[in-house]
């Protein structure tokens, strides 16, 4: 009974999806939580109830069905459906083997200056989204400021920004850092949806795990050492967690529209996920 009336609030208006995207979204392999998805090989990701799930084998689906160029450092999206009274969410998971990033700064992270190049880098990138026919973007500024959590070695920031289109966007990040590099997990949804989420996106990321032998604590003297801090880590992820915003791109239009909508394209996958076994199944 619960799937059903899950599938009955996913049914919303597929005309508003191309119809290419609803193809390629039909034929990802989603597993439905909750379950243990596998980010590669480094990490896994507890994902919830009712959400679904994709690895290595359907993210470049997803990225090219919301019109974002792969960069082959992605490792798995987590997708969660509103209802009445929450919005839809997705958090996509990329992995950059960066080396063992050093958190001396994450005492004193200079916001002011990191936004500073944050806007500075979009601007340089909005050369490449007018070439690629894109919406051009504005960053507005911070939803929360970069901060650095020692006990569990994730950094955090929220930035919120704007297209030429009309369409706003905010993006709240984590970077777990790790042994041998930094994954990174990128929340996607409407500015008026990031307070009620974040308590919900913070227990999921509570779920995270990296593999036995990544864990920032088992770095030995010897390995690969990044060439930057973690203020560079923010400057540098939030300008490109922007331009992956395409999540703002031209498909931002349905989520303006309704992001529930990308969502639709999956309700025919419920019956079937749930009739079938698990590709990735709880650990």
């Amino acid at each position: 009974m619960a799937a059903r009336s899950l599938i009955c609030r996913l049914a919303v208006c597929l005309t508003l999806l191309p119809a290419a995207a609803a193809a390629q979204l039909e034929k990802i392999p989603w597993a439905k939580g909750p379950t243990k998805g596998q980010l590669g090989s480094e990490a896994s990701i507890n994902v919830p109830v009712n959400c679904l799930f994709t690895g290595v084998n359907g993210v470049r689906a997803f990225m090219e069905a919301t019109q974002n160029n792969a960069s082959g450092k992605e490792r798995g999206v987590v997708l969660c459906p509103g209802n009445a009274t929450s919005e839809t969410w997705f958090v996509l998971f990329s992995y950059d083997e960066s080396g063992y990033v050093r958190d001396d700064e994450g005492s004193h992270l200079d916001a002011d200056a990191i936004l500073a190049s944050v806007r500075s880098g979009t601007e340089g990138g909005n050369r490449e989204r007018k070439r690629r026919g894109w919406a051009t973007l504005t960053v507005e500024g911070w939803a929360t400021k970069p901060f650095y959590d020692r006990a569990t070695n994730n950094l955090t920031w929220a930035i919120t920004a704007h297209d030429n289109e009309g369409g706003r966007t905010v993006n709240h990040s984590v970077r777990l850092l790790g042994r041998g590099g930094v994954m990174h997990a990128d929340l996607v949804t409407t500015p008026d949806a990031l307070i009620a989420l974040v308590p919900t996106f913070n227990g999921m990321i509570g779920g995270f795990s990296y593999s036995p032998g990544n864990k920032y604590a088992e770095w030995r003297s010897g390995d690969k050492v990044a060439a930057y801090g973690l203020t560079a880590l923010v400057a540098g992820g939030a300008g490109v967690a922007l331009v992956k915003s395409g999540l703002l791109v031209k498909f931002w239009k349905l989520i303006v529209i309704g992001f529930a909508a990308l969502v639709g394209a999956l309700k025919r996958l419920w019956s079937r996920i749930t009739g079938k076994r698990n590709e990735m199944q709880p650990q």
